[in-house]
């Protein structure tokens, strides 16, 4: 498969993609876990069919220690065992926030009470960061049709 385009080939496109990749590392100090925040990544991204990112935040996260169980489970994290409470709370507000147009109300009021049991507000704004980070990448992604397969860990970090 070949990209349509590659954004970092035009001058406009890549000075906005490096303030969102900044954004994402700025987002990767924050308290919110790394591991939650990958876990995020990678739901919104198999929701949004976004091979190149599922590629990239699958070997991130294994990188930093993921278990390839946890990884595997992902896509099933409701029947899984094997996620806390507060990740399951963020993984519902990941879901719901990537598929905010198929809720009339937008977040549920309860999901979002869900995740703040779990998470402080600067970890919930982190949080609602992440997933809107992802999205927007994932859709670039998709649009463009970016192959996936042969990312490196560290690449983008």
């Amino acid at each position: 498969m070949n990209a349509r385009l590659n954004p970092f080939d035009s001058p406009v496109a890549a000075k906005a993609l490096k303030h969102i990749i900044a954004a994402g590392n700025a987002l990767s100090e924050s308290t919110l876990p790394l591991a939650t925040q990958e876990l995020v990544k990678l739901r919104a991204s198999q929701i949004n069919g976004c091979a190149g990112c599922l590629d990239m935040h699958t070997k991130e996260a294994a990188h930093a220690g993921e278990t390839q169980l946890r990884l595997n489970l992902v896509a099933a994290w409701r029947e899984a065992t094997v996620f806390t409470d507060a990740e399951r709370a963020a993984l519902e507000l990941a879901e719901q926030g990537t598929r905010i147009a198929d809720a009339a109300g937008g977040v549920p009021d309860e999901v979002w009470a869900n995740a703040a049991k779990h998470y402080d507000d600067d970890q919930l704004a982190a949080l609602v960061l992440v997933i809107a980070a992802i999205n927007a990448f994932n859709r670039l992604n998709v649009i463009t049709q970016q192959p996936a397969g042969d990312y490196e860990v560290g690449r983008h970090g």
